[in-house]
């Protein structure tokens, strides 16, 4: 599964089918995921290090909670109960969907290049090195909250 909007989204919709108390007792394995995950993805953004806003700037958002006002995909978005996000940026720090995906020499009007940057991906690389780890923990609290509601 892709790590899209879509899968997301996805998820959500067959996790909000569950019972309120199930749903109580997943969101503490949702947000200890999110907040692995935000971990690694600042110990990976500290290679492309210059000034260390970017890796600073790395943030977990956990159910129900908003992201900061600087976030990477462009603002303030509150999280679903059953979903969380990890994001970077503030107002120092801009820059990280360019570290991520690195850029390209565009011609400036004044016929000068702006150059290239190579891509650094971070965010990515810390959900693929927790996917695992993440869905276990996950099914584990989905699995365990069933079996208790159903006692």
């Amino acid at each position: 599964m892709s790590i899209t909007k879509q899968s997301s989204d996805a998820l959500a919709r067959r996790l909000a089918a569950l019972p309120r108390e199930i749903v109580a007792k997943v969101q503490p394995a949702i947000l200890k995921s999110v907040k692995d995950v935000a971990a690694d993805a600042a110990v990976l953004a500290e290679a492309t290090r210059r000034t260390g806003s970017l890796a600073e700037s790395v943030e977990a958002t956990g159910p129900g909670q908003t992201t900061p006002a600087y976030a990477s995909d462009g603002g303030r978005r509150t999280a679903t109960e059953l979903q969380g996000f990890v994001t970077a940026g503030d107002p120092g720090a801009r820059h990280g969907h360019l570290v991520e995906f690195g850029t390209e020499a565009r011609r400036r009007e004044d016929g000068s290049s702006t150059g290239t940057m190579p891509a650094t991906p971070f965010l990515l690389p810390a959900w693929r090195l927790n996917r695992a780890r993440v869905q276990r923990r996950i099914n584990t609290a989905i699995r365990r909250a069933i079996r208790e509601a159903a006692q």
